[in-house]
């Protein structure tokens, strides 16, 4: 078990084959499986369990506090703990908030942010300075990729693609009432729908599945399942065949 002589590591539950690079910082109480890899400058709060083959790049940290600062209208919940499936591997710089949960064979790219209260699936990627905010749930082998922001209270399922630059809101009142819980809805994003570059999706729109949502559109109404939308607002262009 190579643990450079710089980092500081005050758990005890490292499994085999682990390498902890220089100026590491593990807190008491995490988790650590077999064949791990740490980069240097990682830091790894208490209640993190890591599973096998996990490969985390330098500069990442996972157990990171929601705090408001006293500017937030919406007070954080969450649980002291993150779960980082087998065989994943997490991006220099990576943000992961308390209360998140992700599955086996998942990458979490350069500088991405997930906020707490999050549950990502199998076989995902979530790209480049990609942001999941609060309480959203993601499915399985489901891609979304550079610089996207997922909102909170968002719905995402199965083998769903978010291209480029995809934007979703989740209050119509863009914050004029303060956080009322059973107002602030994003978009529900059923399966194996395709969402394309740059394209813009309101606060509780329901898109259904194998659904396509051209690039640059702005969807302010739920879509129907198998159809292609596009435009500004986006419309219903044409049914697409099941797959």
């Amino acid at each position: 078990m190579p643990i450079h002589s710089t980092a500081e590591v005050l758990t005890d539950k490292v499994g085999r084959n682990v390498n902890i690079r220089n100026n590491v910082v593990i807190a008491e109480g995490v988790t650590i499986g077999d064949n791990v890899t740490i980069h240097p400058n990682v830091v790894i709060e208490e209640g993190v369990v890591i599973g096998d083959n996990v490969e985390i790049f330098t500069g990442a940290y996972l157990g990171k506090i929601p705090k408001g600062a006293g500017a937030l209208s919406r007070e954080p919940r969450f649980k002291k703990s993150i779960t980082i499936g087998d065989n994943c591997s997490i991006g220099p710089h990576a943000v992961i908030y308390y209360d998140v949960s992700i599955g086996e064979n998942t990458l979490i790219g350069d500088a991405a942010s997930i906020r707490e209260q999050c549950k990502i699936g199998d076989f995902c990627i979530i790209s480049r300075h990609v942001t999941i905010n609060y309480n959203s749930t993601i499915g399985n082998r489901t891609k979304i990729m550079d610089a996207s922001h997922i909102t909170g209270n968002c719905q995402i399922g199965d083998d769903v693609f978010i291209s480029l630059h995809v934007g979703m809101a989740n209050d119509n009142l863009i914050g004029l009432e303060g956080y009322v819980e059973d107002k602030i809805k994003g978009p529900t994003i059923h399966n194996k729908v395709a969402i394309g570059l740059g394209a813009m999706l309101m606060p509780g729109v329901i898109i259904g599945e194998g659904a396509i949502v051209a690039g640059q559109s702005v969807v302010n109404k739920d879509v129907e399942a198998w159809t292609l939308v596009a435009g500004f607002p986006a419309r219903k262009v044409k049914n697409i065949q099941p797959i």
